[in-house]
Order: C-alpha cells, then sequence, then structure tokens
C-alpha cells in the first residue's frame, strides 16, 4: 500500500445568509448529505477531522483533513462532497501535512 499524504480543503457558504438567517430546507437536506459523507470517509479512514468556525458572519469557515493519494484524488473527494457538488459551499483544496497533534480528549461538542 502507497503512502498517503494529507489534504486540507476550506470551505464557506455560497450563501452567508445560510448561517444567520438559517438555511432554506434544501441548503438544510444538502448540508446533512455532506455531514453523510464526512461520516462515510472517516468510517472508511479517508478523513481525520472536520470542523467549523462558530461566528456566523462572511468570514466563517469549515475545514476538512484528510488523506488521499494524490492531488487529483484529493481534489476528486473535495468536489464530490454533496455541499460543494451542489453549490451549498465553495471549497479550496491544499496540500496539508500536521505538525503537532494533541491526542488528549479534551474535545466538547
Amino acid at each position: 500500500m502507497s503512502k498517503k499524504s494529507q489534504f486540507l480543503y476550506r470551505i464557506q457558504p455560497t450563501r452567508p445568509a445560510m448561517l444567520t438567517d438559517g438555511p432554506t430546507p434544501e441548503e438544510d437536506a444538502i448540508v446533512g448529505q455532506h455531514f453523510d459523507y464526512l461520516q462515510g470517509l472517516m468510517a472508511q479512514g479517508t478523513l481525520m477531522l472536520a470542523g467549523r468556525t462558530l461566528n456566523t458572519d462572511p468570514s466563517s469557515f469549515g475545514i476538512v483533513i484528510f488523506f488521499a493519494g494524490s492531488e487529483a484524488e484529493a481534489r476528486a473527494i473535495m468536489e464530490n462532497d454533496p455541499a460543494v457538488r451542489q453549490g451549498v459551499m465553495r471549497a479550496e483544496l491544499f496540500p496539508y501535512r500536521i505538525a503537532l497533534l494533541d491526542n488528549t480528549d479534551q474535545v466538547t461538542g
């Protein structure tokens, strides 16, 4: 098995009011599909981390950190995210490497 590289994609809503006024029913359904997609990547061992900032102004963004065998594979993973594919989120891909990682269980939901 070849070594996989880390990548990060940054996502932002294409309609910022989705965060302040709430999502439309269609956006809500697509964001649900987005979450299911990320859960599937996690189950496959592809996803390392996903989350978003909690601010609701236009600077709000989410990140998805994951493994892929190539930039082309990483781009396909990003572009197949339902929120990206259906235009609810815009995304930007970056090669990435985690330098430090705290493995203690301090995450709260």
